[in-house]
């Protein structure tokens, strides 16, 4: 394979699955496993309408239970592949593969997982990537290992050679190293041709400071979906104000500007005392479909037309995710699409 060819797909061209792994007792869902079940299961009964699903599982048990849960909710169960490993936790978007493809070739870029610089232990799902590798479920695809964190929720590309970052959470992995320094590992390798920095915009109850995944999203045709706040009295207001002028300033390759769909911002979830970062950015791209979270809000009909105007030609799924936020993250956190002709 020639590097130079190389390119990180935007989420919406053709994907072959969404990879997810299953919550049980031994992750931090235990406390309240049912609930967030529920989220999985219409999760993957939403995926498996447009495209089929791997689902990672920790062992031979928790397959049958997580089966026997999905094909009582109608799931395609012919769309599904299990694959039994250890891991620590459920959030694949950080720690599963950032697939670079050079036609019908493929690289699994495999980046340092710390657990969002070294809150929670990671051992495991550092070695997850490694694992599907060896259980065969990519194929002759290539497998690069890079020394450096970095998690799939942090970037966004355009397909086009466009990466979309936020200073806040690269500096705080790398907080002995320039944007300019870290500008070039991200082009180096993820082949990308640009950097964009977002320093304005962040969630209170999220803990991956600032995943540009919560925040703001490319689109086709040079769209820009972010998360807006339109409550003044609300304390991120200035904040999301502040990454709207950011965006707004921003310009294509072409140099020209990219077109704006600001979403609306859901109530304050308040669990036990703790706002909970209940994100609309946080929306995955399937097959022909977006799957878009809805925390039982009045704003969750708005935001789904909204993203759905941004995708032209896509169907719009909502999937409940109220019980995702407890653990500070939301749908695109739980999941990692894989382009078409990988698996």
């Amino acid at each position: 394979m020639t590097d130079s060819n190389l390119r990180l797909p935007a989420e919406w061209e053709p994907q072959a699955a969404v990879l997810i792994a299953w919550p049980h007792a031994g992750t931090d869902w235990a406390e309240r496993l049912d609930a967030v079940e529920s989220t999985y299961v219409a999760l993957a009964a939403a995926v498996t309408r447009f495209q089929p699903l791997i689902i990672v599982v920790a062992d031979e048990t928790l397959r049958a239970h997580a089966a026997a849960k999905l094909k009582s909710a109608g799931a395609d169960l012919t769309r599904i592949r299990f694959v039994p490993l250890p891991y620590d936790d459920t959030w694949l978007r950080d720690s599963g593969p950032i697939t670079l493809r050079d036609g019908h070739r493929f690289q699994l870029t495999d980046f340092r997982f710390t657990g969002w610089g070294g809150k929670f232990g990671a051992e495991q799902d550092d070695a997850l990537i490694a694992g599907l590798v060896d259980a065969g479920v990519f194929g002759s695809a290539a497998h690069k290992r890079i020394d450096w964190a970095l998690e799939g929720g942090g970037i966004e590309s355009d397909g086009a050679g466009t990466v979309l970052t936020t200073w806040r959470c690269l500096v705080q992995r790398h907080p002995e190293q320039s944007r300019e320094e870290m500008s070039a590992i991200l082009r180096d390798s993820l082949h990308a041709k640009r950097v964009l920095w977002l320093d304005a915009g962040y969630l209170e109850g999220d803990d991956t400071d600032a995943h540009i995944d919560t925040l703001a999203r490319f689109a086709p045709g040079d769209r820009i979906v972010y998360q807006a706040c339109d409550d003044t009295a609300d304390a991120h207001h200035d904040e999301l104000q502040r990454m709207g002028v950011e965006l707004a300033a921003l310009r294509t390759m072409d140099g020209k500007s990219y077109t704006l769909y600001p979403l609306p911002w859901a109530k304050p979830v308040i669990d036990e005392g703790r706002r909970l970062a209940a994100s609309y950015a946080n929306y995955l791209i399937v097959n022909g479909a977006l799957l878009v979270p809805a925390y039982g809000d009045a704003a969750d009909d708005e935001a789904a037309r909204i993203i759905g105007e941004a995708h032209p030609g896509h169907t719009v799924v909502q999937v409940p995710c109220r019980p995702l936020i407890w653990q500070n993250g939301s749908l695109h956190c739980i999941t990692m699409q894989l382009p078409a002709g990988l698996i």
